[in-house]
């Protein structure tokens, strides 16, 4: 989502770095190169005003000029901002005192509110919660059925009494005791709080109708249904690919519906992003969640913090080892640490359980993508292959429960008969097989200390040069021919005996005092002769 934006200013950034000190207009031509980059993302005018003009403020005074790296200083100077326009902080639901807490849904039409609703209660679901989805949205063909599907795929109860419009007429069955018919998204509303009530689920989560603009006969069944149900939040979903009409929109909803909260959708796109940094500044209130993939788990907790370390391409590390805890089953784990620190083999099954974490943890590029500096390798993140992961999985799957554990014993008729089973080429499994060699060496020897084979050894561990002995050089062998090995005995025993045998400073061994008689004494100083034996 933010690729280009973090590309801007990461190349603007490295032009500071061979800077010892920032002169005047080193800062103007860094704060334009940032007005133009947030303005290509489709950042709001206001925003981008507000933030150049605090960037410039601080660039220009102490902070910056007394700084010993003023590049450094001048990046923390843009997270700071970057992390005020967002938010600020982390902004966690309210939960209500006396259940259910009741959470309104509401947007534009195709913002992802339907599908939202479903991840939001999988997340609530993880929490300990009890969610339950209710059908308002009785406009939109066949909105109600798609709510069910993302429900049942969520693992979370729908309250849907009426099927609303499908297939583009209304289909309003039957009525409800009362004023009102269930063909009244407010009724169907209250409805699904009583229900909630009668069977004592913790959470409400209530779908309402979206539209194609900002349409006020709409908007007042949405303040209506506010007004009646009184929801704890209501969180206003928008498309982060909107661009520069994100903030009329907002607007627009805050004055008709007053929500508490923004949520983000479809973050993983590839549009610019301007959304994002627009909403939470204009509108005031705060982003809470982002939706980043079509699966039910692909969202998240917005944290303004991390969002700005991702846009300067300084990583997202605490999401990822959030994630990573969720994903990794703990008395795995520890059974994984147990096996590596007794310097036991690592097997195919252990591979597989790896395998089957990573998976649970979402898409492997979205994972790199967290990583600090990755930004300049996004040509290689893109070329990644994730569908690699199931062809090595159908590769292991293929191998008998011995194979796994014994890689060594899997011989050519084998290997043949797994390329078979998982629709791959031998020279694939020969590869896999060499490769998870190699990763069992590694182990072995991480686990004794001794480094990783191949690198030079670190402080406080093993491997490296550090104790290593030279190879003895092997003895050149006498020849076959006895003629031949005489005279090679010959010419060895001449070059010993040429050879004087020294010791390390060239002074033959066995000798303690040197042989003064060829030296020429009447040149040395007088006294000097009883040094040399004389």
């Amino acid at each position: 989502m933010f690729n280009s934006l973090s590309d801007r200013l990461s190349a603007t950034f490295k032009n500071l770095r061979s800077k010892g000190r920032l002169s005047e207009s080193d800062v103007n031509k860094t704060v334009r190169d940032i007005r133009l980059a947030l303005l290509d993302a489709d950042v709001a005018l206001p925003v981008v005003k507000e933030f150049t003009h605090a960037v410039r403020e601080r660039a220009m005074g102490a902070e910056v000029s007394e700084a010993l790296n003023p590049a450094q200083q001048v990046v923390k100077i843009v997270n700071d901002e970057l992390v005020a326009i967002l938010g600020g902080e982390t902004r966690k639901l309210r939960l209500a005192k006396n259940p259910p807490t009741v959470i309104m849904l509401a947007g534009l039409q195709g913002s992802g509110k339907t599908t939202l609703a479903g991840k939001l209660g999988k997340f609530l679901k993880d929490q300990g919660q009890t969610p339950l989805l209710v059908a308002a949205d009785l406009q939109r063909p066949n909105a109600v059925t798609q709510l069910e599907v993302v429900g049942e795929r969520a693992g979370v109860p729908v309250f849907a009494p009426e099927r609303g419009n499908v297939a583009g007429h209304d289909a309003v069955s039957g009525g409800v005791e009362g004023t009102r018919s269930y063909g009244d998204p407010v009724a169907v509303a209250e409805a699904g709080i009583q229900e909630a009530c009668n069977k004592l689920y913790s959470v409400v989560i209530v779908d309402t109708a979206g539209r194609l603009a900002v349409d006020e006969n709409l908007m007042q069944q949405a303040a209506d249904i506010r007004a009646a149900i009184q929801p704890d939040e209501v969180l206003f979903v928008i498309d982060a690919m909107i661009g520069q009409a994100a903030v009329e929109t907002a607007e627009a909803f805050l004055r008709g519906v007053d929500f508490t909260g923004v949520v983000l959708s479809k973050l993983d796109g590839d549009a610019r992003g301007g959304a994002a940094l627009s909403v939470a500044s204009v509108t005031g209130r705060p982003i809470m969640f982002a939706s980043t993939g079509e699966g039910v788990k692909d969202f998240e907790v917005f944290h303004p913090d991390r969002m700005a370390s991702r846009i300067l391409d300084m990583g997202d590390v605490l999401t990822l080892i959030e994630q990573a805890e969720r994903a990794f089953d703990k008395a795995k784990a520890a059974e994984m640490e147990r096996k590596f620190l007794a310097a036991e083999d690592f097997t195919f099954d252990d591979f597989l359980e790896q395998m089957s974490a990573i998976k649970k943890m979402g898409s492997l590029k979205q994972m790199l993508g967290m990583m600090p500096g990755m930004g300049q390798m996004r040509a290689q993140l893109d070329a990644l292959d994730e569908r690699e992961f199931d062809r090595v999985e159908a590769m292991v799957r293929s191998m008998t429960p011995f194979e796994r554990s014994h890689p060594k014993q899997i011989n050519g008729s084998r290997r043949a008969r797994i390329a078979a089973g998982s629709g791959r080429t031998v020279s694939e499994v020969n590869q896999l097989l060499e490769r998870f060699g190699e990763a069992q060496k590694m182990m072995k020897s991480l686990a004794r200390g001794g480094g990783i084979p191949g690198m030079p050894g670190m402080p406080g561990m093993g491997g490296g040069k550090k104790g290593r002995q030279p190879a003895p050089q092997r003895k050149k062998s006498k020849s076959g021919n006895p003629a031949r090995r005489a005279i090679e005995e010959r010419e060895a025993a001449s070059k010993a005996a040429a050879k004087p045998a020294g010791g390390a400073f060239g002074v033959p061994s066995g000798t303690s005092r040197l042989d003064s008689s060829a030296l020429d004494t009447s040149q040395l100083p007088p006294g000097f002769e009883k040094f040399l034996g004389k």
